[in-house]
């Protein structure tokens, strides 16, 4: 059983970012943020039964075009949309691309001359789960 002290001084080593599931009523949402402030990496979203997730990307410029997605040996492409602070991409979960990412927590987003890396950690990889499990079409 993990106490408080513990997970506290868990997050406190990863500067306080963690990833957050938020499901009920609307959208599903997977964030990885620092919780209770608008600070944002990385935002997950998607209508439950979908098939369709959208990953918002914050932190290294909205840049719009043809995204290239892989995730160990899968790959994809989608159209990257800026959209002020960040760049989305949508990701259907049906794709090899996403199967993968549940699978391994890695992500990688290339867009022209600029790549992000999404990870997921081991300890949150339920998380991830459980949101491709409420997401899928």
């Amino acid at each position: 059983m993990i106490t408080l002290a513990l997970a506290l001084s868990l997050l406190a080593a990863q500067g306080g970012w963690t990833w957050t599931l938020y499901e009920g009523e609307g959208p599903v949402v997977l964030a990885h943020e620092i919780p209770d402030t608008p600070q944002l990496r990385a935002v997950l979203e998607c209508e439950p039964g979908s098939g369709v997730a959208r990953l918002d990307l914050y932190g290294s410029g909205a840049t719009a075009g043809i995204a290239t997605l892989t995730s160990g040996d899968a790959a994809g492409q989608a159209e990257s949309v800026a959209a002020g602070d960040h760049r989305s991409v949508p990701i259907r979960s049906d794709h090899p691309v996403f199967g993968n990412f549940v699978l391994t927590g890695d992500l990688s987003v290339a867009v022209a001359d600029r790549a992000q890396s999404v990870e997921v950690q081991p300890a949150h990889l339920a998380k991830l789960r459980r949101f491709a499990e409420l997401c899928g079409g």
